[in-house]
């Protein structure tokens, strides 16, 4: 049987997230895999990985919330915003707990946020950090610019002088290290992101992922199964609808694709779809009735009696 779910693994800095989707092709010996977020490549941390027909499910799992630890040191700027980069400002600083835990409210809630010139941003087609690295462009691009919401950034501790561990609670899209720099401009000081782990996606977090050698050892003795979070369980956050006493031409009008009138949902919101408490799919009820609209079910779910 091919596998199909979604896998938790926990990259290592140094890798990109495409380098992890391509061991994963390699160890599930499947085509069609993808990730459900771009990490950067010098953090670690939670990458949920759809495999088989699980990627339909993108989508679905991309935009949920991701929550980071990082650490923020002050006194030092640098053009990728992390510790990669070269040294654009420095200055002498001495920073306490509290004048850091004074600003961190102001950069709550929704905000406008400027990427870094070291994205995967595309500009007029082209990736912004391949124009960063030609000299093109030199400035974080105002246009840009995304709405991100963060609903949590507190303080967990002081590691060094100038140099702090804070959690946070954000949405898609929000780049940390671009956070880190914008409270440093709060503080008047250039600052910078020398650590990055990001310790959930949405419902996946560290304690149920794993490494890419796990993952090898694992394939090694045929014990992959047990990784795979199932594609129901990895969109329990959708509300699941369950059918029974379907005529048999009710259940291969919606597996064929067709709608059946329904009534017993709310327009417009999507649902996981049971038949029989077998998971079907996606299925959304709108003026035609009910249809689904992403086919997750077993190939002869139409031919059951």
């Amino acid at each position: 049987m091919p596998f199909e779910g979604v896998v938790c693994v926990l990259k290592p800095p140094g890798l990109t997230s495409s380098d992890v989707v391509v061991d994963v092709r390699r160890i599930f010996h499947e085509k069609r895999v993808g990730h459900t977020g771009t990490l950067d490549p010098a953090a670690a941390g939670v990458l949920p990985v759809c495999i088989g027909r699980a990627t339909r499910l993108f989508d679905y799992l991309v935009d949920k919330k991701k929550e980071y630890l990082a650490e923020i040191r002050f006194g030092l700027a640098t053009d990728t915003e992390d510790a990669y980069g070269a040294v654009l400002e420095s200055a002498e600083c001495d920073v306490s707990e509290e004048a850091l835990k004074a600003v961190l409210p102001s950069f709550l809630g929704e905000q406008l946020q400027v990427p870094p010139i070291y994205s995967s941003l595309n500009v007029n087609g082209v990736k912004m950090y391949k124009l960063a690295r030609r000299g093109e462009v030199t400035a974080p691009v105002e246009e840009r610019k995304r709405l991100i919401t963060v609903s949590r950034l507190e303080l967990v501790e002081k590691l060094a002088k100038n140099s702090f561990l804070i959690k946070i609670e954000c949405s898609k899209g929000t780049y940390v290290r671009t956070l880190c720099r914008d409270i440093g401009r709060k503080l008047g000081l250039p600052a910078y992101m020398p650590f990055l782990l990001r310790t959930a996606s949405g419902s996946f977090a560290l304690e149920n992922s794993y490494s890419i050698a796990e993952l090898k050892a694992l394939s090694e003795k045929n014990a992959l199964e047990g990784v795979l979070v199932p594609m129901d369980e990895a969109i329990a956050h959708i509300p699941a609808l369950k059918l029974e006493g379907l005529s048999n031409k009710q259940k291969r009008l919606l597996v064929n694709g067709a709608s059946i009138p329904f009534e017993g949902c709310a327009k417009g919101e999507i649902h996981r779809l049971y038949i029989n408490e077998a998971f079907m799919g996606l299925a959304v009820r709108d003026a035609g009735g009910l249809h689904i609209t992403v086919w997750l079910g077993p190939e002869n779910a139409a031919n059951d009696e």
